[in-house]
């Protein structure tokens, strides 16, 4: 109603002050009525007082309401002076406005819950440290799910540093890639030891940094996975072994039979011997060749590795091959020669792993229409790419795994231990080697660094 308001209330109180006002200062100038004169100055101070209470209250309601959004408390409300209060329509937004606000922290609460009960279900070791900007000790441990206490046997601890305490190595190793990255590490583990794979990933919410650790146990994985490079490494050696081998088993039996019960040689006899003695000798060359190339993959130096700029290796690389392309009548591009971005490698063996791609390239443009092979670099995910691409016969997808098992090759006279090669050189970097082929339109081999 209208004499609820807070204008008819406030308008009403300052008249009454006026006329209050007015009249004492009427009775003091013109009477001698100092015991009418002190009720309406009572009177007059009381209603001053009442006013300020009545506005006073307002202010201390706004200033409850904004304290309670402020402290996230949904128990205050208004809904007595929403129907009963001088400001209704006010008061209403204030309960609205406590409400929604209840909404959305019950929601980003189910939100949290619903998170954290996938993440308590998953494998994986997950394991959230809120840092400390002052003191890295105190870091607190804000989420550390079973799977993480389980794989590493140890309690969520709340703290960084005692967690530190209990597992050095891994806190160690989780130090090395603090900004970011991934790393993989060999625990011992209650007299067993575990291969884990462990990613950090740095985050920073609301002014607060942390620091996402996740890891999980490639033990078996890593099993799976060698068994199965064992298995093609045999099948391609038992190939190539008995492909030399059963010549020479053959032949020998042939010259055995030949020599056998007789104590000289005729010319006849000589000119038969000659040409199996010679396949022998060429056979046994190609095997003593095939056990150097095996030797070769197995026995790569271990990286010397200095501060080198992309320009830098890319220039090399074309004044190495520019020669070689041009007799082939190939176009060579290698673009940004003039990059100063550095990385840590071993010069030599970086140099040999993009010859062994480029030699690739050429072969694989044998009888292409307009042949270019293209070097270049590309900044991606914290990880520097050197791309070495061609538009020659490329890859068939079924042949994608293949290519990298040693001495599988396509090639006719090809060792099949380059693109080998190149791996191991790169995994040595702590990188990789990567492929993208479309046959026929463009084929990308990569080789992929770390680059924090």
């Amino acid at each position: 109603m209208f004499h609820q308001k807070f204008t008819f209330r406030l308008i009403t109180r300052l008249l009454f002050i006026n006329v209050l006002a007015v009249l004492l200062v009427y009775l003091i100038k013109n009477t001698q009525l100092w015991f009418t004169i002190t009720g309406v100055s009572l009177i007059l101070l009381g209603c001053i007082i009442s006013l300020y209470f009545y506005i006073n209250q307002i202010r201390e309601d706004i200033k409850r309401f904004i304290l309670a959004v402020k402290t996230r408390d949904h128990t205050l409300n208004f809904k007595n002076k929403a129907t009963k209060g001088s400001f209704p329509e006010l008061y209403e937004s204030f309960n609205e406005i406590i409400q929604i606000h209840k909404d959305i922290q019950l929601e980003q609460d189910s939100i949290f819950q619903l998170i954290k009960t996938i993440l308590e279900q998953v494998p994986v070791g997950v394991i959230v440290v809120k840092k400390n900007k002052t003191e890295l000790k105190k870091a607190e441990i804000s989420f550390f799910n079973l799977a993480a206490s389980n794989l590493l046997n140890v309690p969520a601890y709340s703290y960084w540093h005692r967690f530190q305490e209990h597992l050095p190595i891994f806190a160690k190793e989780i130090e090395q890639i603090n900004q970011g990255g991934k790393r993989f590490i060999e625990l011992k583990i209650q007299d067993k030891f575990i291969q884990l794979s462990i990613e950090v990933i740095p985050l920073n919410l609301y002014g607060a940094d942390y620091n996402i650790i996740s890891f999980q146990n490639i033990k078996d994985e890593i099993e799976q996975k060698e068994t199965e490079a064992w298995n093609r490494l045999i099948g391609v050696i038992s190939h190539e072994i008995l492909n030399s081998i059963t010549p020479i088993s053959s032949l020998s039996d042939t010259v055995n039979q030949m020599i056998n019960n007789k104590e000289s040689l005729d010319a006849a006899d000589l000119a038969d011997l000659k040409p199996a003695l010679q396949t022998i000798k060429r056979r046994s060359e190609g095997l003593l060749d095939f056990v150097k190339d095996y030797r070769l993959i197995a026995e790569l130096p271990t990286p010397n590795t200095e501060q080198h700029s992309i320009g830098e290796i890319l220039q090399h690389v074309k004044v190495l091959m520019q020669p070689m392309v041009v007799t082939k009548n190939i176009e060579l591009q290698i673009l940004q020669t003039a990059s100063k971005i550095s990385l840590q490698i071993d010069f030599k063996l970086i140099e040999q792993a993009l010859i062994n791609l480029i030699t690739n390239s050429i072969y694989a443009l044998e009888h292409i229409k307009n042949p270019i092979i293209e070097i270049n670099y590309r900044l991606a995910h914290n990880k520097v790419y050197l791309d070495v691409s061609d538009n020659g016969k490329g890859i068939e997808a079924e042949n994608i795994e293949k290519i990298f098992v040693p001495f599988y090759t396509t090639r006719k006279n090809g060792s099949g231990i380059g693109l080998t090669i190149t791996r191991n050189i790169m995994k040595m970097h702590r990188g990789n080697l990567e492929v993208v082929s479309t046959p026929y339109k463009k084929t990308t081999f990569s080789l992929v660094f770390n680059y924090a």
